[in-house]
């Protein structure tokens, strides 16, 4: 029997049916109970795909990228390293580019990528500064900012770098309200 054309009522009842029976396999279950769970093969990336799992590509952690089959720690780090640094990811070939990779690759894995565009002057949404990088300048832009307190993220910073918002919360002797104000414009 041919495989009907793309446009056929069979194929998008074939399709349905796929999906329907995804829901039967035990990750769908688990992707449920745990949607930042591991995928360990390209069919757990398609119930994770219909479960509505999705991963921003240039807001994505080293953890984000090690979820999905077949990415290594060095690639995760390359990919984490190259965003924290202004690069911006803007379709699939680009992310086979930065790792060196056919696109045929990484194909199977696009339909959990997300290509969101964050506009670096948006004061509604600002992308956030790297703690342990971020330029005097930088720090002093964040609302609430003040001199002594950049003063004392510098001498910190100097001591050691900062291992993640507990850590730079308990250092700098922030108190809970510039802690929850300050997640959304400094990464750590």
């Amino acid at each position: 029997m041919a495989t009907p054309p793309p446009s056929s009522p069979h194929r998008s009842s074939r399709l349905g049916l796929n999906t329907w029976l995804r829901r039967f396999h035990p990750a769908w279950k688990r992707l449920q109970h745990d949607p930042l769970g591991r995928l360990n093969t390209l069919e757990e990336v398609a119930i994770a795909a219909d479960l509505g799992i999705q991963i921003d590509v240039n807001q994505a952690t080293v953890d984000d990228w090690l979820r999905l089959p077949g990415i290594s720690i060095h690639q995760a780090h390359t990919l984490v390293n190259l965003t924290r640094s202004g690069v911006a990811f803007h379709c699939i070939e680009d992310v086979a580019a930065a790792l060196g990779l056919a696109v045929y690759h990484l194909a199977p894995l696009s339909q959990l990528l997300q290509f969101c565009y964050y506009d670096p002057d948006s004061t509604v949404a600002p992308l956030a500064l790297a703690l342990n990088q971020a330029t005097v300048s930088q720090l002093a832009t964040i609302p609430g900012m003040s001199s002594t307190l950049i003063e004392r993220i510098l001498n910190e910073r100097r001591r050691s770098p900062f291992k993640n918002w507990s850590d730079a919360h308990h250092r700098l002797r922030l108190s809970p309200e510039q802690t929850s104000r300050w997640i959304y414009y400094l990464r750590v």
